[in-house]
């Protein structure tokens, strides 16, 4: 081990306050760790872009710049390109969401969208309402802008919508600047808000005069269960953030933002200010991929195995994870809740795993005060269903070797048992 270099900053006293509150991305900071050929990765939400057929996207790419020519590598308008919004626009009435194309904006990324709005809405000291756990990347979109972040717990159907009733009412009316939710297979508790929850959340937001935005970037990443409605073909007040990176490739960085007109407007200046338009190149190639039925197939193809690689997270839990282990059942998208015993903290227990070849996220990442700290999040999504489960036996011994001695502690009298802990099971 060598000792850490401290490196001088000349600047330090010229940045702006807003960024002492940024913190950086926990699952980015795994990249290095999760690289290495001999770890599992259990942590980053990355879609196996693997199994997208590279045939394909040269064709698209061809056809891109034979068909759309110096358009496609010219400048274009803040709004995206007219053609990609109007594939968005089908996309969103086969979820059930009615909209036009002068009612969205392609973006760089969904990520780029939770920006844009941040930017929009927020003033220092303004309160956002999310579900706790939430999505790491909107908490760290959203602290640039200095918010009091307000976390509405979950269960296995979603946002406790009878706690979200008591945190607007001690508000008040417009006491919220937003309420963020990820209805479908939650990042990162993989739970799906209720068809009732969703009805009982719009009538809270039109009640309370708040506004909410729905991410939605695993909807079409369903297992089992049937379709339920978006928020957004609820109520069309509703901002909906929607992505390419699940079905087709984050790294076109492509996704889109659907709000009511007068919100879009302000969207649009800010986004002019952030990168004038969108790459015309990437946009075209998807909406030469996104034409036909060819990416139906695969992206058929891509849920039958993340299905597949699901099934085998949860089989693997079943069989190694002691019996005070908890965890959720995701019907789609790609990540696993585990909560264990109230007195273990999973940011020491992740560097003994990396040790052990794994990775996964601690579950105070995914809060903005440190709750969660007996959880985690396991991502399905990349590894084959033979390393996964020998991923989560790696896991499972951790934790034995921790609650072993925690027990053996306890029965000589060193500590106290610990209280039981909040768990967020299917």
């Amino acid at each position: 081990m060598g000792t850490a270099r401290v490196v001088f900053d000349r600047w330090d006293g010229r940045y702006a306050a807003a960024m002492a509150d940024v913190r950086f991305s926990a699952v980015r900071d795994l990249f290095a760790a999760a690289s290495r050929p001999d770890v599992i990765s259990l942590s980053g939400g990355m879609p196996d872009v693997r199994r997208v057929p590279h045939a394909l996207v040269e064709k698209a790419v061809r056809d891109a710049l034979r068909h759309d020519g110096a358009s496609a590598l010219q400048y274009g308008s803040s709004e995206g390109r007219r053609p990609l919004r109007s594939i968005i626009v089908g996309l969103m009435g086969e979820s059930g969401a009615r909209l036009s194309e002068d009612d969205l904006v392609v973006t760089s990324g969904a990520q780029q969208g939770l920006d844009l709005l941040a930017k929009v809405f927020l003033d220092p000291g303004d309160t956002v309402i999310c579900e706790g756990p939430t999505y790491v990347g909107a908490l760290q979109a959203f602290s640039v802008y200095r918010p009091r972040v307000e976390c509405i717990e979950c269960d296995g159907h979603g946002m406790r919508v009878d706690l979200l009733e008591e945190t607007l009412r001690r508000l008040g009316p417009r006491g919220a600047k937003f309420i963020y939710t990820i209805p479908n297979f939650q990042n990162p508790a993989g739970v799906t808000l209720s068809p009732e929850r969703r009805r009982r959340l719009l009538e809270l937001s039109r009640e309370y005069d708040v506004p909410v935005i729905e991410d939605d970037p695993y909807g079409r990443l369903r297992y089992e269960g049937g379709h339920i409605l978006p928020l957004r073909a609820l109520d069309p007040e509703v901002i909906y953030l929607g992505t390419f990176s699940k079905i087709f490739a984050p790294g076109l960085r492509l996704g889109w933002l659907a709000a009511p007109r007068p919100i879009l407007a302000k969207v649009l200046l800010a986004k002019q200010g952030a990168d004038l338009c969108g790459s015309s190149f990437t946009q075209a190639v998807a909406e030469r991929y996104m034409t036909g039925t060819a990416w139906r197939r695969v992206l058929a193809d891509l849920t039958r195995t993340y299905h597949e690689r699901r099934d085998a997270m949860l089989d693997a839990l079943a069989e190694h994870f002691p019996a005070d282990v908890t965890w959720t059942h995701p019907e789609g998208g790609f990540f696993v809740w585990v909560t264990l015993p109230g007195h273990l903290d999973t940011k020491p227990l992740l560097a003994e795993a990396v040790e052990r070849g794994v990775t996964f996220v601690p579950g105070s990442d995914f809060y903005p005060s440190g709750q969660g700290s007996n959880s985690l999040r396991l991502a399905f999504c990349y590894e084959e269903p033979a390393q996964i489960a020998e991923g989560v036996r790696r896991i499972a011994e951790v934790l034995e070797d921790k609650l072993a001695l925690y027990h053996a502690f306890v029965e000589a009298g060193v500590m106290p048992a610990a209280p039981a802990a909040s768990r967020l099971e299917a």
